[in-house]
């Protein structure tokens, strides 16, 4: 076993690496012995994508699981908000092998406790590494295996959030770039007004179409360009556990995580009235805004799945939205949805009676970067040299934040590669350019 590898693999919320060569048969076993002994519960709900590596992944966790003597509910094919639903309401701990984003040689595993309550590396990751590492447990017991199918009752479960009387007959395309999008969108969507055009709907863990990465703006083409032809309403894209979701509009004009938030927030707004919303600190300044506008109260976290639940669960928000497009819903056990979060856009578009392309100019007030990439040799060092630039105009809640009176960013090393993520929001096209420059010239001088 590549035990080695572990220092690797194990990220700040999940466990993820290169197929087989720095996770394989055995460390799945390991996982499935140490996720029995850490959680210490009767059953562990297990659930997979469709990648080719995932089957054997999971039979090995399994395996190592029962000879701890704990039962496995098996899921099959899952997306991960599946497992995070099927936690919730059966009150299990769970384990997704799942990559994600990933291109097809990677996995991984996804871990939450009972009721979808998540496990990252400062909520008990790190101890399940460190069982990982001691190897199998004493007990050579003999737990079961029983499959559950909870696909109908998650499906029924993300159509609560909207009233179906409101959708309008839209056109959608969506493109599920060959994961596990294809399980659950048609699951979700066949008993509603909606019509749905179908991209790479098919599961194929080779995922020959192009990645299912949606932040990357080249894996869009195919569904800008479909969007266009069919003259749809708008388009969606799924990564590849289908946890995440991006659009894209009338116009086949990409939408930011921001933007979907704002538009999430609200129709969240109109459902609970006075309502906490929790944005990261990466998303634009329209958010908090377009919160308050509409009678919210906006709470600012870090950026990361276990912050954001971690703050739900202390405020009682109704909804955490991430610029990287995750979207969480307090009574989806706090977990974050794709597809849920798509349904309240369908329902806002439906309600508003106006084509995506105009209502996102009441969202986006600002100009945004987008995240831009540097690497660097020591990043503590050129953040603090960025720190001392802007003297009391900076925070330190996650990475670097400056804010200005026109303008602000945020500086983030990254938790796997020797980088510093910049995200710069200003007033204008022309002043952006100006203050991207203007750190940039700091991160890159010598």
């Amino acid at each position: 076993m590549p035990l080695q590898a572990l220092d690797r693999i194990v990220k700040a919320y999940d466990i993820r690496g290169l197929y087989p060569d720095e996770l394989d048969e055995e460390v799945a076993s390991r996982l499935g012995s140490a996720a029995a002994r850490f959680f210490a519960a009767p059953e562990v709900l297990l659930g997979r994508d469709c990648r080719l590596s995932s089957p054997s992944l999971a039979r090995a966790f399994t395996e190592g699981a029962t000879g701890e003597g704990v039962d496995v509910v098996d899921l099959g094919l899952a997306a991960t908000d599946l497992l995070y639903f099927a936690s919730g309401t059966l009150d299990r701990p769970g384990v997704m092998f799942t990559a994600s984003h990933n291109p097809k040689d990677y996995n991984g595993a996804k871990l939450c406790r009972a009721g979808a309550a998540p496990v990252g590396i400062e909520s008990g990751l790190q101890e399940v590494r460190r069982l990982m590492e001691e190897g199998p447990g004493r007990s050579h017991g003999d737990g079961r295996v029983r499959p559950e199918n909870v696909l109908d009752a998650y499906a029924a479960h993300c159509r609560s959030f909207v009233d179906p009387a409101e959708l309008r007959h839209l056109k959608v395309v969506v493109d599920t770039a060959n994961g596990m999008g294809g399980l659950v969108v048609p699951a979700v969507y066949a008993p509603l007004p909606v019509e749905i055009v179908p991209l790479f709907f098919e599961l194929d863990g080779t995922f020959p179409h192009h990645p299912a990465d949606p932040i990357q703006a080249e894996n869009l083409k195919d569904l800008r360009s479909r969007v266009l032809e069919e003259e749809a309403d708008l388009g969606l894209a799924f990564d590849g556990d289908a946890d995440r979701v991006f659009l894209v509009d009338d116009n086949a004009e990409p939408v930011s995580g921001s933007t979907t938030t704002a538009l999430v927030a609200r129709g969240m707004l109109r459902r609970h009235p006075g309502a906490k919303i929790i944005h990261n600190l990466i998303c634009s300044r329209a958010v908090p805004e377009i919160i308050v506008e509409h009678g919210g109260h906006p709470i600012r976290t870090r950026v990361g799945h276990s912050y954001i639940k971690t703050t739900m669960a202390e405020s009682g928000a109704v909804f955490g939205g991430e610029h990287s497009g995750h979207y969480y819903f307090r009574d989806n056990f706090r977990a974050d949805s794709g597809i849920i979060a798509s349904l309240v856009v369908l329902e806002e578009i439906s309600r508003a009676r106006k084509p995506l392309s105009e209502i996102r100019l009441e969202l986006e007030r600002y100009a945004d970067s987008g995240e831009i990439n540097t690497t660097v040799d020591d990043a503590p060092a050129t953040m603090q040299k960025v720190a001392d630039a802007f003297p009391g105009a900076h925070d330190r809640t996650d990475g670097l934040t400056v804010t200005m009176p026109d303008w602000w960013f945020n500086l983030r090393p990254s938790n796997t590669e020797p980088l510093l993520r910049l995200n710069v929001e200003a007033a204008d096209d022309e002043s952006l350019r100006v203050h991207i420059d203007e750190v940039l010239t700091l991160i890159r001088s010598p």
